[in-house]
């Protein structure tokens, strides 16, 4: 069994100019390609839930997958709860085995989320788990603007609330489809020189492949969430497949071919934040 904390996997990545790769699962075989491609590699990875796949699949289902994954390899695996709105939603992944999570209270007032954050990192230290917490707003692509996030907040933020792992905004949104101009490297200084958590940045399909190494290896940015552009990369196989052979119609047997292309992209990822 190779399941560890998100803390376990991101002080070491800190502290030797690398970042681990969070990457978004919707289902077993992109989670399971993920795995794949980290083994292969021979670095950790942090498997995510996020709120579409917790509608799709129930969260008791995520936690024995992806703990069922970091048990077929050798490298660290970390089960993340990504973006909980509710202090329920990160109780409930504990319950489900879940090795970290991520309490998102970034539209919250600042007190509110200080305090709330507090809570939920309180509650899975005692059970032996990880907690991120996000200060700032990280926007997305299709018209919600993010709110940069602000050092002085992001010092006494990362204080308060004791978290192992902290999302900013810098530039950064989600669903981007396309490596943009990249992500504000002065602001970035500015908040790693007042705290020593380590960074996480949400939207990472967005920055481009160079300055993630730069910024894997120069700064406390020790996690990139990855989701739109290994999506991508499913929907373009998964249309190839079907398209290849009209007359298919098993699963089991669409889906297998999907998932080299999935790990190939994966291993591109990961190459990526070696640093």
């Amino acid at each position: 069994m190779t399941l560890a904390t998100l803390s376990e996997v991101l002080q070491p990545a800190l502290r030797d100019g690398r970042a681990i790769a969070g990457f978004v699962c919707l289902g077993w075989e992109d989670a399971r390609a993920y795995t794949h491609a980290a083994q292969a590699m021979g670095v950790p990875v942090i498997l995510q839930a996020g709120p579409s796949c917790r509608e799709h699949t129930p969260l008791p289902v995520l936690g024995a997958m992806f703990r069922s994954l970091a048990a077929s390899v050798d490298v660290p695996v970390v089960a993340h709860l990504d973006h909980g709105y509710e202090a329920d939603d990160c109780r409930a992944a504990i319950d489900a085995g879940f090795t970290s999570v991520m309490f998102d209270g970034s539209q919250l007032p600042l007190a509110d989320n200080i305090a709330q954050t507090r809570a939920i990192a309180e509650i899975a230290h005692a059970a032996g788990v990880s907690c991120e917490g996000e200060i700032g707003f990280v926007g997305y692509a299709a018209g919600v603007e993010s709110r940069g996030t602000d050092p002085e907040e992001a010092a006494r933020f990362a204080t308060e609330t004791g978290v192992d792992a902290m999302a900013i905004s810098v530039g950064n949104v989600h669903l981007q489809t396309n490596a943009g101009a990249g992500l504000d490297e002065d602001a970035i200084a500015a908040i790693q020189a007042v705290t020593t958590v380590p960074l996480v940045i949400h939207g990472g399909s967005g920055v481009p492949h160079a300055q993630r190494a730069r910024l894997a290896r120069n700064t406390s940015i020790a996690k990139f969430n990855i989701g739109t552009e290994v999506r991508q990369v499913f929907g373009q196989a998964l249309r190839a497949v079907v398209a290849a052979d009209p007359s298919r119609f098993d699963r089991v047997q669409i889906l297998r071919e999907v998932e080299a292309p999935i790990q190939a992209a994966a291993e591109a990822v990961l190459r990526s934040l070696r640093g």
